[in-house]
């Protein structure tokens, strides 16, 4: 089972950083196979204090949702296209399986072969008893498919009828028998009768297999070499010849070649649709090249999805990474609105009115009684720098304020100079597109049944947002329109000066009851607004709530 700790959509430095400090917490406290995973880019200011203090940004992970690959058999039994059908029964039986793919010799699936079929072909019903007497195969399948050994004569690959005959009579009436037949096509089955042996080959049949492994005579043998008929001998006695011989087709003239197969990336929610309501036993899982690469069949629908999931700075589906809903969620670490993920079982769920996540992770170590490594230190100081604005938020408490000082005291580096870096580096409004900047830290919100956004950006000043406020808010209303929201806002926040600027587009029935200053069109003042989380989603949703009235 493997455990992805992993923070919203758009993440900031806090989702990062913490999701990376809290998979180390629990590998450290004996869990096994645990990522620290993202569901989204990474920015400068992360890069830059994943780079201080040593660390690669986490895996990317766009989506969750339980696929075939999870659940599908990966070491399949299958059989070749030239393999004996005897070859594919006996795993089929050994393995209890209904049937198997067929592959050729570069593995691409060329069909399915059922134990049905080959059960109806073994023993066919009565008005086509006498089909059981011809074999299409060649005498290389049955020599092999019998066990054989080759006495006297040559191999043949050659895929005709051959007919079964065995010898089971008197001398006379197998002569009067064999004159009725095509002796080039009989495959005569005989034990140690050398009379019949003998008239066999002066006959001219096909080829002659004896039976319970007795050892043919010398003028036996030259005279087979002489006529060039094949010269066989079995291990078993003649009824378990006779039927291991018939087993001789191939899978291939077995196999079904009009089957229903799935891709390994399929979501199981389509895949179970697809197979519902097919007759097929089993749906081979074939890759982009249409090389076998797994077998599912329905029963593995029932099976557990290997993969289990920690929410890190976040506990609504609507920013959780895409198909959360579908996947076991066994913690949730988060500092926000309790906007819960609904789950299966009871679960972890730390929810503390503090100003970081990353300030949560390190009080997990502290009270674990575990040290904090300085790296995971440095980027949880990072996280919590980051979403305090250095302690001036109004989201701040003295948790965060002490955890602070306890980190920076393992790393030996000061909180204002960290936040002076972190702040310095990669300004939003420089380095990213007015589309990149919406959802660069966007969560998405649902209240009242209205759906809406908030992005958030933080500035080192109002500089370059004048230039760019236009271009802003006409990519606001193209992410509004594209997801249907009430309104799309993005809160351009001043650390220096601990104001902020706040963008909307939506509908006018809501954006009537702002009551800030005016900055412009669609551009409203919020002097001491820091806060999205403690200042501005209580104000929105209470202008949501009027706005229903």
């Amino acid at each position: 089972m493997k455990t992805v700790v992993i923070g919203h959509k758009n993440p900031d430095m806090d989702s990062i950083c913490s999701a990376i400090a809290y998979a180390a917490f629990k590998r450290a406290t004996g869990m096994e196979n645990v990522i620290a995973a993202r569901c989204g880019h990474t920015n400068e200011r992360i890069d830059f204090g994943l780079k201080k203090f040593g660390f690669e940004p986490p895996v990317f992970v766009h989506d969750v949702h339980p696929r075939v690959e999870d659940v599908m058999e990966h070491e399949v039994v299958c059989a070749h296209v030239n393999a004996p059908v005897y070859e594919a029964m006996t795993r089929i039986g050994e393995k209890r399986f209904r049937g198997l793919p067929v592959v050729d010799g570069d593995r691409h699936c060329v069909g399915i072969v059922s134990g049905f079929k080959i059960g109806q072909y073994l023993f066919p019903p009565l008005d086509r008893i006498s089909s059981t007497r011809v074999v299409e195969a060649s005498l290389t399948a049955i020599r092999e498919s019998v066990h054989g050994k080759l006495i006297a004569g040559e191999d043949n690959d050659e895929v005709r009828p051959h007919l079964l005959v065995v010898a089971a009579m008197h001398t006379t009436t197998f002569q009067k028998r064999l004159a009725q037949l095509d002796a080039k096509s009989t495959v005569l089955i005989v034990g140690d009768r050398w009379n019949i042996q003998e008239i066999s080959i002066q006959a001219g049949v096909r080829a002659l297999l004896i039976t319970n492994g007795a050892i043919p005579r010398k003028n036996v043998v030259l005279a087979a070499r002489e006529k060039g008929v094949p010269l066989m001998v079995s291990p078993h006695d003649t009824a378990t010849t006779v039927l291991l011989a018939r087993a001789a087709v191939t899978a291939g003239q077995m196999l079904v070649s009009d089957f229903k197969s799935v891709t390994p990336d399929l979501p199981l929610r389509e895949a179970r649709h697809e197979v519902a309501m097919s007759s097929q036993f089993a749906f081979p899982v074939l890759g982009p090249d249409g090389r076998l690469e797994g077998i599912l069949s329905k029963s593995d629908f029932l099976k557990d999805v290997p993969r289990q999931l920690i929410l890190m700075d976040h506990n609504e589906l609507t920013q959780a990474v895409t198909g959360a809903e579908e996947v076991p969620i066994i913690e949730i670490i988060d500092h926000h609105r309790i906007g819960v993920a609904p789950t299966h079982q009871p679960i972890l769920f730390l929810n503390r009115p503090v100003g970081s996540t990353s300030t949560i992770v390190a009080n997990c170590y502290q009270q674990a009684g575990l040290p904090i490594p300085p790296p995971v230190a440095g980027i949880l100081m990072c996280g919590l720098i980051s979403d305090t604005l250095n302690l001036s938020s109004p989201t701040t408490t003295d948790v965060d304020r002490n955890v602070l000082g306890e980190l920076s005291k393992i790393t030996g580096i000061t909180p204002g100079d960290l936040a002076s870096e972190i702040f310095s580096v990669g300004s939003p409004l420089l380095t990213l597109s007015p589309e990149q900047v919406i959802t660069a830290d966007c969560k998405e919100y649902t209240e009242r049944g209205a759906r809406f956004s908030v992005s958030q950006i933080e500035e080192l000043s109002f500089s370059h947002l004048h230039e760019q406020q236009t271009a802003l808010i006409g990519a606001l209303e193209s992410y509004r329109a594209a997801n249907n929201y009430l309104f799309s806002s993005l809160l351009v926040t001043d650390v220096n000066t601990q104001n902020s600027v706040l963008l909307v587009r939506g509908a006018a029935s809501f954006t009537r009851l702002i009551d800030f200053s005016e900055e412009g069109p669609s551009a409203w003042k919020l002097d001491g607004v820091v806060s999205r989380k403690k200042q501005l989603l209580p104000y929105l949703t209470g202008l949501i709530a009027r706005s229903a009235l």
